[in-house]
């Protein structure tokens, strides 16, 4: 359309890069744009031209929003102009009761999303469209009553009876397109309303898994504690020795599901980020192995590898492609029958890896093949036995391989057949063959740490004290923040292990006055919590964190950190080789 029947908005603000800023996100929607830097300029370009929408700053010299916007609607030209204000502080109950008291319609915060922006101007342009096209045919039917009222003085009078007819079908037809239009409002308004809900819903199931991983992780690392202290003791009664195997095996289940539920939601609002670098393929098959290992030997099942023995190298997150890889074989462990076969071969076809698993398991129906990397998506098992899982782990393999470039594909022909899955990775280009590796170094000798570990958990705290003892290191413990504080003061150890959520100061409030003194900035700060999530390591990070370990504490994770630090000052020395033996032996 020509920019004389273009619909207007104007554009009130005070600051030009924000007007430039309007104009960008609303340039694509085909509309005439006004812009004013005050109040009085938007009063008079509002008597010289019509608006369908007023885009108002709630701060600005002279007059405020609020002033122009009482301004606007009481003259009887503007009274029904909708109003947006746009406001770059938080806007109280008050103001905005005070807002749509003066005619406002919506808020919209800065920064400003230019979706939500543009969907709002583009639903009360389409509103006044409605409107002015109504008004036409209102002014239009009006000038047809006019007509007809004019014939109808000097028709005959026979005909008196059809113009009448006429007038009340004219009059039935204005009254069905109010209706119309009042059935669009409510739509549009309805269409607002779930929009919202969803929002809201989508934010509480967020807050509600960090929450629940949260609450599971901390009964989990006392847990873990635990059983790694039970396999520091030598143990001579075989089924204790069972019973602690099956705890252990069960607790690793137990974690793998808290961190899936994370990864739905991380999956969900595309949060999912990798930490590249050159990785080998077989590197990957080991690593993947590994961690289902236990599972394929307590299923008896013959797994067989058949791995490429030129090296093939991927640009990937050796932890999220080994995550991918080992819940395809998990998948295979799970829907396989005890003493059942798998096998997983790994090579390379032009560009790409090509990793395949096979299993003699259950298969995959054909109907079900097209839905299997769908999320919650599980197999029922043809003899009624329930499988555990969430069904997100094939799904999270999916997701997983599209953000490395590859794919992943299912084959199966039918029940009891058996199934195939197929994953591939993009190799690296112009790789060059690794040089032959030398011997091993030999294992670092283990440094003794004056350690302080806070905990408001009292298994947590006192197992993970016993666990850091017995690898010979000096611990301090304590039952809160303050506790924590005055121990960090009086002790001055190398390494303060923090729980974040502790009575009467919490791990964050104790790691910056710990940071905030002269002592305290030699001090290694590692917090421990079951919050794990990409904001808590930020916020951690923030408070003077240098580490950041979700629970339950993986040891090998927290002797790779303690090691990595340089020998402090404070007299600790080298912890020897039978002083280990003697603590695992006390």
């Amino acid at each position: 359309m020509d920019v004389d029947n273009k619909v207007s908005i104007l554009l009130v603000d005070d600051q030009p890069s924000r007007l430039l800023t309007y104009e960008s996100v609303l340039g694509g929607l085909g509309l005439n744009l006004v812009t004013a830097r005050s109040g009085l300029e938007a009063l008079e370009k509002l008597m010289r031209h019509e608006f369908a929408v007023v885009l108002l700053d709630v701060s600005m010299p002279d007059m405020d929003g609020f002033e122009a916007a009482r301004l606007i609607h009481e003259h009887p030209r503007f009274e029904k102009t909708p109003i947006i204000f746009v406001t770059g502080v938080h806007v109280s109950e008050l103001d905005r009761l005070t807002g749509y008291k003066v005619g406002a319609v919506d808020y919209v915060s800065i920064p400003v999303v230019p979706e939500i922006l543009r969907s709002k101007v583009a639903v009360l342009v389409e509103l006044y469209l409605k409107r002015r096209e109504l008004r036409e045919l209102n002014r239009t039917l009006e000038l047809a009553n006019q007509r007809l009222a004019a014939a109808n003085t000097t028709l005959q009078a026979e005909k008196t009876r059809e113009l009448q007819e006429l007038n009340r079908v004219l009059q039935r037809a204005n009254t069905e397109l109010e209706q119309a239009n009042r059935t669009l409002q409510s739509e549009v308004a309805e269409r607002a309303r779930v929009e919202q809900a969803l929002k809201e819903a989508d934010r509480h199931k967020d807050e509600f898994l960090a929450m629940l991983a949260h609450e599971l992780r901390n009964p989990l690392a006392p847990i873990l504690n635990a059983v790694q202290l039970m396999r520091k003791k030598v143990v001579s009664d075989p089924q204790l020795n069972w019973s602690r195997d099956v705890i252990e095996r069960q607790l690793g289940h137990l974690t793998r599901l808290v961190d899936d539920l994370l990864d739905v939601s991380r999956i969900t609002r595309g949060k999912i980020n990798l930490s590249r670098e050159p990785v080998e393929i077989a590197s990957l098959v080991a690593r993947a192995v590994e961690t289902v290992q236990p599972l394929i030997a307590e299923r008896g099942h013959q797994l067989t590898l058949d791995v490429a023995s030129e090296p093939i190298r991927v640009f990937g997150d050796p932890l999220r492609l080994t995550q991918a890889l080992g819940n395809v074989l998990t998948n295979a462990a799970k829907y396989t029958e005890p003493q059942g076969r798998i096998s997983l071969s790994a090579h390379r076809c032009g560009d790409v890896a090509e990793i395949r698993v096979r299993d003699t398991g259950i298969g995959i129906p054909a109907s079900l093949l097209p839905k299997i990397f769908d999320m919650f998506t599980q197999l029922n098992h043809r003899t009624g036995r329930p499988q555990s899982g969430l069904g997100i782990g094939l799904a999270l393999v999916r997701k997983l391989l599209e953000m490395h470039g590859g794919s992943v594909t299912a084959f199966s022909d039918g029940d009891g057949l058996g199934s195939e899955f197929l994953m591939t990775v993009p190799v690296m280009k112009n790789e060059r063959a690794p040089a032959a590796a030398g011997s091993e170094p030999a294992a670092a000798p283990q440094i003794r740490r004056r350690i302080l570990v806070a905990d408001d958990n009292s298994d947590a705290l006192e197992s993970l004290a016993m666990l850091l003892e017995l690898g010979g290191h000096e611990v301090f413990s304590a039952a809160n923040g303050a506790l924590a504080l005055e121990s960090a003061e009086r002790h001055l150890p190398d390494v303060a292990l923090l729980d974040i959520g502790m009575p009467k100061l919490d791990g964050y409030e104790v790691a910056r006055r710990i940071r905030a003194q002269p002592w305290g900035r030699r001090i290694t700060l590692v917090a421990l919590t079951g919050w794990g999530q990409d904001a808590d390591r930020r916020r951690s990070g923030e408070a003077g964190f240098d580490s950041h370990l979700v629970k339950p504490l993986d040891l090998d994770k927290l002797t790779q950190l303690l090691g990595k630090l340089p020998e402090g000052a404070s007299g600790a020395g080298v912890v020897s080789a039978a002083a280990g033996a003697a603590g695992s032996a006390a």
